[in-house]
Order: structure tokens, then C-alpha cells, then sequence
């Protein structure tokens, strides 16, 4: 057996769990036809897997509808943020069931999948805006993007590695003494805190 071996599976490994994947419920086969095409009509019965940021949620007496801006997907389908989630139009998703717009607010990620079922129309202002409808099987709400924390130049990190601290500022190639991927914005992520039980219960 050769000594590579063992190394190229590691990487290999390595490599696979470093791929995005798609949520189990959204994975498929699925059209690629766009809102603006489904707005033209002819695309009812399609199965589409769509996104977008929520506009509105209605709840009616059988069923809940999302009115969205739709954007495009990432690898997760996930729908894309800042420029690269430019709008592409929009779209109402409705599912059997209620949906509390408490949860399901204004601005909150969804990605739907579902089949074409003629449109909608509903004043957007004083416009008639022609809403392809999605007769959807699976609602996915994202949970909240957490915003990259910035440090401003000369930001000083004590707690980095054993015995010294970290410099973040101008000097030695940018930040991080030179390495560039020490430029890009720290992520925090927030998670609950273990809850320990009091002391002599």
C-alpha cells in the first residue's frame, strides 16, 4: 500500500466536508425557469425550487402565503445576500397550514419548493403586479445572518495564542503579519451559554 494513500483519503475527506450542501427537504431536481419568465404564463405545473427575502406573511383560512422578493441561490440554496442577491422579481408561496408571521417577519430568508400554479395579482403602490403563484411543499426559513464584527486599524487581540497577543493594524503586509486571509472580517458567532446547575444542589 502506498504511504500517499492514507494522506490523499484524508484530504479527500477533508475536502467533502468542506463542501456546502443543500438541506435534506430542499435537495431535488427542479427547473431552472425564472420569475419574469413565469409571469409571462405557460410555465403551470412546473417544479421550481425558489428564494427570496420575505415582503409579507398572510395567513388565511387553509393556508399561509409568503409574498417574496426573490433572489438568486447560492450552493446551499440559500438566497444570496448583498450584490450577488440582486432582486429578481417577485413571487407568493402558499402551504397548506399556519404560519405565524411573528416568526415568518418582514426581511427573514426563505427558500421554497413547490409546483407553478398561475398568478397572483396585488397592488405593489398603484401598480398591478402579477405574482407567480407556487403551490409549495416546503417552506425553509434560514436563521438569521450573524454580521461579520469589524476592528478598526491598531485593533490590538490579547487573547491570541499562548503567552502573546495578536496585532491587527497596518504594518507587516496589511493584517496578520502578512498572511491575506487575515484581512477578511472576523465572523462571531453567539451561541447560548451552558447553563450549569448551582453549586450544592
Amino acid at each position: 500500500m502506498s504511504p500517499y494513500r492514507p494522506l490523499a483519503l484524508v484530504a479527500a475527506i477533508a475536502l467533502l466536508g468542506g463542501c456546502a450542501t443543500i438541506p435534506q427537504p430542499l435537495q431535488g431536481t427542479y427547473s431552472s425557469v425564472s420569475t419574469s419568465a413565469a409571469q409571462q404564463g405557460g410555465a403551470g405545473g412546473t417544479h421550481v425550487r425558489w428564494g427570496g427575502e420575505i415582503i409579507k406573511t398572510e395567513p388565511g383560512p387553509q393556508q399561509t402565503c409568503f409574498y417574496l422578493l426573490s433572489r438568486p441561490l447560492d450552493d446551499q440554496a440559500r438566497p444570496k445576500a448583498g450584490v450577488e442577491g440582486e432582486n429578481q422579481g417577485r413571487f407568493v408561496a402558499c402551504r397548506n397550514g399556519f404560519y405565524d408571521p411573528e416568526v415568518f417577519t418582514r426581511g427573514r430568508e426563505l427558500t421554497v419548493t413547490g409546483t407553478l400554479h398561475g398568478i397572483v395579482s396585488q397592488k405593489v403602490g398603484e401598480f398591478d403586479y402579477a405574482y407567480p403563484r407556487v403551490e409549495a411543499d416546503v417552506v425553509y426559513l434560514w436563521p438569521k445572518r450573524v454580521a461579520p464584527q469589524r476592528y478598526g486599524p491598531g485593533f490590538y487581540d490579547p487573547f491570541w495564542g499562548p503567552g502573546f497577543g495578536r496585532y491587527y493594524g497596518p504594518g507587516f503586509g496589511g493584517y496578520g503579519w502578512g498572511n491575506p486571509y487575515w484581512n477578511q472580517p472576523r465572523v462571531i458567532i453567539v451561541r447560548p451559554p451552558h447553563q450549569h446547575p448551582p453549586r450544592g444542589k
